[in-house]
């Protein structure tokens, strides 16, 4: 971009020009960084990750969760092994109109829950669709049935740091990981990345790519932050098969 001399007042608007462009490129350098640093925290360790949420999330920023089809519950599969036990419930989810913080999954659709085919009941499929269940509740086995739906939701701040400190420390970090692009537009950040792990159920070793989206705020902090992954070919490298 070439400027001509035509005064003073050009050349005040021009310099005033130029400094906001260096100013923003520098936000632009500052966000790319944050936004590369909170993925590698992310691979890295619990510990990384919570500290990166800590330092750089905004108070009022929202991580947005990929969207899938299912109940809308979490559960620690190191709690009690073998055992799914729900440690929360996701609001105005399928879930929280039939289930409560520490119902116990007995079995889905006649499959009896075990440490060895956690991963594998059939929770996943058509939105609307009853599952039936048996949950033991207070110590008693109750049948439910439960409708899958489209479970979107987005978490705080504080309950991103919560569900990091539910996870376990000892198996965070994956084998390897690559980021393969940084690209940005002004306060929006994009970075294309990818990782190679082992499944914990399977043993079988797979390979996944995400792009990740954050929202800077004026005060450089992530006011946003989304990811599209996948999960489904992830699930296919571990042998499952999508039925319908």
């Amino acid at each position: 971009m070439s400027f001509k001399k035509t005064g003073v007042l050009t050349l005040l608007v021009t310099v005033s020009f130029l400094q906001a462009q260096v100013g923003n490129e520098a936000d632009i350098s500052n966000s790319e960084t944050v936004a590369e640093a909170w993925i590698q925290a992310w691979y890295t360790s619990q510990e990384a990750s919570m500290n990166m949420v800590k330092n750089n999330m905004a108070e009022d920023g929202k991580q947005t969760a990929n969207r899938y089809v299912g109940f809308g519950f979490m559960y620690d599969p190191d709690a009690d092994k073998g055992k799914m036990k729900i440690t929360s419930i996701m609001e105005g989810s399928p879930a929280s109109e039939r289930l409560m913080v520490g119902d116990e999954f007995v079995s889905v659709k006649g499959v009896v829950v075990n440490e060895r085919n956690m991963g594998k009941l059939p929770f996943r499929g058509k939105p609307g669709e009853e599952i039936k269940a048996r949950i033991k509740r207070e110590g008693k086995i109750q049948n439910i049935s439960v409708a899958r739906g489209v479970i979107a939701v987005s978490y705080t701040k504080t309950e991103v740091l919560e569900n990091i400190s539910m996870g376990n420390s000892e198996n965070w970090a994956v084998e390897e990981f690559n980021i393969d692009e940084v690209i940005s537009e002004k306060n929006i950040v994009y970075v294309l990345h990818n990782y190679k792990d082992t499944d914990k159920i399977s043993g079988l070793p797979y390979k996944a790519y995400t792009m990740t989206r954050f929202v800077f705020n004026e005060s450089g902090k992530v006011s946003q932050i989304r990811s599209l992954s996948e999960d489904r070919f992830v699930l296919e490298q571990q042998g499952y098969t999508i039925s319908r």
